[in-house]
This record gives structure tokens, sequence and C-alpha cells, in this order.
């Protein structure tokens, strides 16, 4: 292993991007130590156990580039994930019901969706054709690990253009197009209701949004770790003790230290913790929530006003309130994913809703006892109501408990009988949410994938802060597993640049 002249990185967060900040680090011959508020590795990419079942907070489709044959899995290969561990394909993506029998089934074969579509709603066959031919194109899309943009040359921009020549047109297309606008080109009632919600959360992503995620499930591309997502994380633990880092966990940060030079500009020095305690460190790595490293951690020092305004004016993905339950009933014969609309909206944390996603695992047995099964239903649910509650604890569980028995009641109509299995309720909302990872208003992936939030360069550095990153869902385009991974990646290897050494990312078979 290098030895870049023995520089110690301190990383803030054991989430994905902390750890994989750490893998790459310990790589390239840095002495890396993590520091974590929580007592596990993850963040936002957990589960927990519940009397036998085990609840997902995070991975629903897959994790992209799960396919061990693709350039795009390189990426996992490095970090110790999915090894030795099975990696389970769905057919499908999600499947709309209305309430008079209609049906919207987006398969995971794209072959199949077309010939679901054109037989169901000939009069939208065109449309369907085109959307199609787009996941058919994106499907050969594979993207390995790349540098960073800001180590870019001359040369790699015109290899980039090169590689992506074929897709540009596609791209710029429905890249700044909705998927409600999209949607809206139906001339089918129900596929322009139902085609708007094809993104789990119903955010007002670009169209490509769906195309990609599409395209990797018709690639097979985006298999569901078995386990969920905290043994997916724990593969990546497994992977950085191994190369010999270390992870201090229960012990949060809360101050980056830094030294005033001459010029008003900084430099870090090292970290501060919550009991006082501090370390020194050569280079300061952030994989924490982006408001709290930035406006609590550094104080709210060394911002300009372009990094300001990315939490005054950028829109957040959305927080959200998950019912998990256990249940004595064995579902593998449903769809995973539904969206059913429902005869009569209902107010479920102040809101009204007239559909709802379910998801249930049988997927993974691993997950629940034998012919039982974990459903889980996730509603987008505004922080602010939330906290409000929060402030007056028994009005806070009392919410927790009417929405439980409104989900409850509504699934009983689409799966009868149903309320009477239930062996565990577990509720969780965004406050659940910042309480556990710190996330600035309880968002689930920080910045929400629209046009504005594509055009903003978010730097990875502060230019008056010397030897501080920021890295993971607050420093990105949009968050997900890959991208917070890639991100950490690019990290040390602007690190490696800097101190004129060649980066280095071996494989975990190696």
């Amino acid at each position: 292993m290098k030895d870049p002249n023995g520089k110690t990185i301190a990383i803030i967060g054991a989430g994905i991007a902390g750890l994989s900040a750490g893998c790459y680090g310990q790589m390239n011959g840095y002495r890396t130590q993590i520091f974590e508020q929580q007592d596990r590795p993850g963040g936002l990419c957990t589960s927990w156990k519940r009397k036998g079942y085990t609840f997902d907070g995070c991975i629903a489709l897959g994790v992209a580039g799960s396919r061990c044959d693709t350039s795009s899995h390189q990426i996992w290969e490095e970090l110790g994930a999915l090894r030795n561990r099975d990696v389970l394909d769905r057919e499908e993506y999600v499947r709309f019901e209305g309430t008079n029998g209609e049906q919207l089934i987006l398969y995971a074969d794209v072959d199949k969706l077309e010939q679901h579509m054109r037989a169901s709603y000939p009069a939208d066959a065109a449309i369907a054709r085109e959307l199609c031919d787009a996941v058919r194109l994106f499907s050969r899309l594979d993207m390995p690990p790349d540098k960073p943009k800001e180590l870019y040359g001359l040369s790699d921009n015109v290899r980039m253009v090169f590689k992506m020549l074929p897709f540009i047109r596609t791209f710029f297309k429905y890249g700044g197009q909705s998927v409600e606008e999209f949607g809206a080109r139906f001339s089918s009632p129900f596929l322009r209701r139902a085609f708007p919600l094809a993104l789990h959360f119903d955010t007002p992503e670009p169209m490509l949004s769906l195309i990609l995620t599409l395209a990797w499930m018709n690639s097979q591309n985006v298999g569901f770790p078995s386990g969920g997502s905290l043994e997916f994380a724990r593969d990546i633990e497994r992977r950085y003790l191994e190369l010999g880092g270390t992870i201090h966990y229960r012990e949060p940060v809360d101050e980056i230290l830094h030294e005033r030079q001459g010029d008003g500009t900084g430099r870090v020095s090292g970290l501060r913790l919550a009991n006082g305690a501090e370390h020194d460190a050569d280079i300061v790595i952030s994989a924490a929530d982006g408001y709290t490293t930035l406006f609590e951690m550094l104080r709210g020092e060394y911002l300009s006003d372009y990094v300001r305004g990315y939490y005054e004016d950028l829109p957040v993905f959305p927080a959200i309130v998950q019912v998990s339950l256990g249940v004595d009933r064995d579902l593998s014969r449903e769809p995973t994913d539904i969206k059913y609309f429902l005869e009569e909206p209902v107010a479920i944390a102040g809101q009204k809703r007239d559909h709802l996603l379910v998801r249930h695992y049988c997927f993974d047995p691993s997950l629940a006892p034998p012919c039982k099964s974990v459903v889980v239903v996730q509603i987008p649910s505004p922080y602010d109501y939330w906290e409000r509650l929060h402030r007056d604890r028994v009005r806070y569980k009392a919410e927790k408990e009417a929405v439980a028995t409104t989900i409850i009641g509504q699934l009983e109509n689409r799966f009868p009988g149903i309320s009477g299995r239930i062996e565990v309720v577990d509720v969780s909302t965004p406050i659940t949410t910042k309480r556990y990872t710190g996330n600035w208003q309880g968002s689930i992936m920080g910045w929400l994938a629209t046009s504005q939030t594509a055009d903003i360069d978010k730097s990875k550095t502060l230019p008056s802060l010397e030897h501080f990153y920021m890295i993971g869902q607050w420093a990105e385009a949009r968050g997900g597993l890959p991208s917070v991974a890639m991100s950490a990646r690019h990290a040390i290897q602007i690190i490696c640049a800097k101190d004129g050494n060649a980066f280095v990312a071996q494989s975990s078979e190696v």
C-alpha cells in the first residue's frame, strides 16, 4: 500500500459515502478514521428488526450496478458490497390499479412492457413505443467509474462526448421534460392519471429518471441485495475494516476545527466531538448532512453566497412516513409494488391521499419468518407538520397511531382479512429520519432531482477552506447509493491528485 507521507483523514459519518471514502482512502495509503453518531453503519441505508421481521428503510428496487458483468459493477467490487450475497431481480417496477379494474404494469422486461401497453391501451401505442425505445437505448449505457470533472482534461471531455453521442438527443429530450408532462400526452384517462405517479414518491423529477430506472431493470442491473440495506452497508464496513480503517461509533461530531490564516482563508485541523474530545487530522471529509456540516459543524463560516443559496433555493427530496407491518400471511403471489387508487380520498398526516403505494418483500425470504410477509407503505409527508406535533409527545404518538390505523383500514379494502393477521406495526416519521441521520428537513435523499438541481455545480470543496471536502447526497445533483459511493471515490481521487499520487482502486477479490 502507498504511503502519501502518512497523512490522516477524519471522515464524518459511516453511511455509504463515509464508508466508501474510508475504503478508497485506505487503498491509497491514507490513515483514515470514521466518526459516526449511531451504533451501526449505513446512515440512511439501514433496516431494523421487530419480533422476527426485518423492516427496510432504504433499498426499494435494488442497487444500480448489481450485475457483475457490467462496468458499473466495478465500484461495488472495489467496496466489497454484494460480496457473497444473492442479488434478487424483480419482474415488475410497479403495478397501478384503478377503482374500475384498470391496470398499468411497468414490467422490468421492456418488450413485455410494450406488449402490455399496446394491448391494453391501443390508442396510445405510439407513445408506448416511444417510451420503450428510449428504455432500450439507455439499457445499452454502461458507465464505469470515472474520474471527477475537476480532473478532466480536453481528451477526457472528447472521450466522454463520443461515448455519450448515441444518447445525447434522448438525454436532452427527456432531461427537461417531467414525468407528469410525458404522462399528459396519453389519451387514456387512466394513463394520464397513473403515469405521472410512476416514480415511487410521486416526485416531479425529469422523465429521464424513470427511463434510466426502467433501463436498469430491463438490463437486470438493479437487483435487491439479500438481507436488505443494513447488511449491504455492513459489507462495505467489513471491507473498510479489512483495509485497516477505524470506526468510532456513538461519537457525534460537534465542530470541524480550523485555523484562520492571514489572508482570511482557513485550513482544517481536525474535529471536536460532542464529548469534548479533539482529534487532529490533515484532511476532513464530511459525509454527514449538508446543512449540519456547513451551518453547525463549520458555524456557517467560509460559505459563499452561491453555496448558501443551495439551502435557500433548491428543492429538497421529500420526507416520508413509513408504516411497516409484519403480517402472518404469505403475499408472495401478489405484485411486489402496487399503487392503487382509493374509492374515496383519505386524510393521512394532514394531507389528502387518493392512492397508496404498497410494497411487500416476499422476494427476499430472509426478511420475514416462513410463510409470513413484510409489508411497507411509504407516504411523502412534510417535516414541519411532524416537527410541530413532536413538541407534544402525546399528540405525536397519537398521530403515528392514527396514520397506522388509517393505512391498515385502506389495506383491508385491497387485501381482505389482512388487518386481523398483523403481528407487528412500526411507524417512522420525518422526525425519526432527522433523529437517526441528522438529515435536514428529514429528507431521505438530499436534493430533489430536477432540471434546476442538475444545473447547479455542487463543488466538493469550499474555496476558502483548505483540505475540507464534502461528499454524499448533499454534494451531488441527486442521491442514491451509486451516486454517493462515486462521490466518495471522486473526493479521494482529487486528494491524491493534489498530493501528486496516482489513484489506486483495487477489487475486494484481489
